[in-house]
């Protein structure tokens, strides 16, 4: 496993991290999950993100239990705010960040996070309010840095440049969907965050599992899949759809080429963006870690990867 740095900060993360979207305390039964945590920390794995809407509550719960016994400066854990937690409390303002922070930190059975991320940018609350709070949780000692994810280039300038002249706390990180099959970040994000010190630290980096070639054109997903899941096949439509699917099989031999798996193929793409700092992937068995583990630190030919980009905009758009 190889490290980068996150952003302007002094951590230096996993390039594969360990997600909790729709997995653990949720869809993933609690033993299996352990062990997807268990072989990550074995796999060099040192990066771990989650957020206090995952489940409500019971993936920062489950990751409190799981990672108890571990030294706290043994890994690099990562939550968020912002989505309803119940009718009343949610967004980005001075109470909610306040209230949200000490119910996380209570749920993760730690003292800080590492990083403390903006789930979504919140229009009802003054930008400055936000950043104010948020400054005020890195210096109460309850997180080290603060993110960001899915901002639009706007909302990013903004907030660097109220950071920079109010004296506040500045993002070292930003957490966007990034994939062959999602490369929007390329046209603006990234080159806005590279300027400002911010790293990428993606989401879906797999198009949801798509981008391993599991699902086939005119066949049911596989059972134990994430698309045939009723509580982890909600967001994978818009992937599943058949000139994407063909797509990605057609990738299949530009991996071969690659010397690598279509998931490892699918990673390493992800990863060749200096600015990107790692790649978030949920697993629901260790054996999917292992492989994920693969794609840290290989050198793929940039004509490969160009032929799957073009194969990608042909039936995802430009």
């Amino acid at each position: 496993m190889e490290y980068r740095q996150l952003g302007s900060s002094d951590l230096k993360v996993s390039e594969i991290a360990l997600g909790s979207w729709l997995t653990y305390g949720v869809g993933v039964e609690a033993d299996q999950a352990k062990a997807c945590v268990d072989r990550a920390f074995e796999l060099g794995i040192n990066f771990i993100d989650t957020a206090n809407v995952y489940g409500r509550g019971a993936a920062e719960s489950f990751l409190g239990e799981t990672l108890k016994g571990r030294k706290r400066d043994s890994y690099v854990l990562a939550t968020k705010v912002f989505f309803p937690m119940s009718d009343t409390d949610k967004g980005l303002s001075r109470v909610q960040i306040e209230k949200q922070i000490d119910a996380s930190l209570t749920r993760l059975k730690t003292d800080y996070v590492d990083l403390y991320q903006c789930h979504r940018y919140d229009p009802d609350t003054p930008l400055e309010e936000t950043m104010e709070a948020l400054s005020a949780v890195v210096r109460a000692g309850k997180a080290r840095y603060i993110g960001f994810s899915e901002w639009s280039p706007d909302q990013i300038e903004a907030a660097m440049k109220l950071s920079k002249e109010a004296g506040l706390e500045k993002f070292v990180s930003s957490q966007p969907q990034y994939s062959i099959l999602w490369p929007r970040p390329d046209k603006k994000v990234i080159p806005i965050s590279a300027a400002s010190g911010v790293s990428q630290i993606v989401w879906s980096p797999l198009a949801q599992g798509v981008l391993t070639g599991k699902y086939k054109p005119n066949s049911p997903p596989p059972a134990d899949s994430r698309a045939a899941s009723d509580q982890m096949g909600g967001f994978i439509k818009r992937f599943m759809e058949k000139p994407v699917l063909e797509a990605v099989q057609k990738m299949k031999p530009l991996a071969d080429e690659a010397g690598l798996t279509m998931t490892q193929f699918a990673l390493a793409w992800v990863l060749r963006e200096p600015n990107v700092a790692s790649a978030i992937v949920g697993a629901s068995k260790p054996s999917q870690l292992d492989e994920n583990a693969g794609a840290s630190g290989v050198k793929v030919d940039p004509a490969l990867f160009a032929k799957a980009e073009a194969m990608a905009a042909a039936v995802m758009g430009g």
